[in-house]
């Protein structure tokens, strides 16, 4: 990716697991991306309010010691699960007990999440639900189709662009893996079609679960492309 937007640092996304993280600063938001497991290169993102210090990790995927060091002797109040994959929750019964943070994951996704990790998930969040840290808050945005509760999480920066944390629901030139399912993945390219890119301008800058960054404006124009080549 190209120099970011509308930080203050040359923060690019670019990360790989074994590397260090890349962090960004925001008027009132800390983000750091972090990538772990050689396997599955999978995004953790640690989400810090400037004016309270209060912390929030997103996905909690894999090698809890790299995140335990991520996220220091301040702790965490939340960790937010962006779906049920278990890719994305391999850390959390490890960080959860380390930190006592609260439990967050979409409501269709939680029970399986549970089942997994043997973590309760506290808060079941819904589609416009937020969830608060600090000062900052983030917008649940529920995106069907990867999974039945794949969350997305928009944070609507009051001194800048839109921030957003898509999970495996967008990444940089398509949506999610539907696994072959094509009635999922139509429903999921028409859900990031009228939840995401109807609402949100071109300069949002989205967060995917694997891989670089990207903003809206870049992906915009394929929509149609996605829709037709079905995957």
């Amino acid at each position: 990716m190209a120099a970011s937007i509308g930080n203050t640092g040359p923060y690019s996304g670019e990360v790989s697991p074994g590397g260090p993280p890349d962090t960004r600063e925001l008027a009132g938001l800390i983000v750091t991306k972090l990538a772990v497991d050689p396997d599955m290169s999978n995004n953790c993102y640690l989400l810090r309010c400037r004016a309270t210090d209060e912390q929030v990790l997103i996905d909690a995927a894999a090698e809890p010691e790299k995140l335990r060091e991520l996220i220091g002797a301040s702790g965490i109040t939340k960790v937010i699960t962006t779906h049920r994959h278990w890719d994305h929750h391999r850390a959390l019964a490890d960080v959860v007990a380390a930190t006592g943070a609260v439990v967050v994951a979409g409501a269709d996704d939680a029970a399986a999440i549970t089942e997994q990790t043997e973590v309760p998930v506290d808060d079941a969040v819904q589609h416009g639900d937020t969830v608060e840290f600090g000062e900052c808050r983030l917008e649940v945005i529920h995106l069907v189709g990867h999974t039945p509760g794949s969350i997305a999480l928009l944070y609507d920066d009051p001194d800048g662009t839109p921030h957003l944390w898509t999970g495996d629901s967008l990444f940089p030139g398509g949506v999610g893996n539907t696994f072959g399912d094509a009635e999922a993945f139509q429903t999921l390219v028409e859900e990031v079609s009228a939840k995401v890119f109807d609402r949100l301008p071109d300069e949002t800058w989205f967060y995917p679960g694997h891989g670089n960054d990207s903003v809206l404006g870049n992906e915009r124009p394929h929509l149609d492309e996605w829709r037709e080549r079905g995957w």
